[in-house]
């Protein structure tokens, strides 16, 4: 995976700071050119201590997601990108599509404040790597800093 040429193709994408937009944007690239990805998607936190389904590609998901709960709530708790090997390892995992072995969450924080995050599953065990975590991460860079991201909390 060239994390240049990705980082640049959504550079060139996200040609406005709209926040519905670039999310929607940002989940369908990194949904269509990350091999092996079964769900891709933003929940956003529009609540305290709540993670709201925002903009997503795949199968129909689980809504709202408690900071309390899951891999998606620890990265918001913990403000820190989760990668998981195994899912069903990890306590607390929500099962939203039982094809998902692997998941990565990264935090958007804007302005020092959580904004959501990017939750990415996969049905391969240990899908993702140091690499793929440090690609992901850049992009979520692209659209931070293209992006006028409203605090709903």
């Amino acid at each position: 995976m060239d994390s240049t040429l990705l980082t640049r193709q959504l550079e060139a994408l996200l040609d406005s700071d709209d926040w519905l937009t670039n999310s929607a944007q940002t989940v369908a690239f990194i949904h269509t050119n990350i091999a092996s990805l079964n769900w891709t998607g933003f929940y956003l936190q529009r609540s305290p201590q709540l993670l709201t389904l925002g903009p997503f590609q795949g199968n129909p998901a689980c809504n709202p997601i408690p900071f309390s709960k899951g891999v998606c709530g620890a990265a918001a708790t913990q403000r820190r990108t989760q990668r998981v090997a195994d899912v069903h390892a990890f306590p607390g995992h929500i099962a939203c599509d039982s094809a998902s072995r692997s998941e990565l969450v990264i935090p958007i924080v804007s302005e020092g404040q959580l904004w959501g995050v990017l939750d990415i599953d996969s049905p391969l065990p240990e899908r993702f790597s140091e690499e793929d975590q440090a690609t992901i991460e850049a992009l979520c860079e692209v659209f931070i800093n293209a992006t006028r991201l409203p605090l709903f909390v």
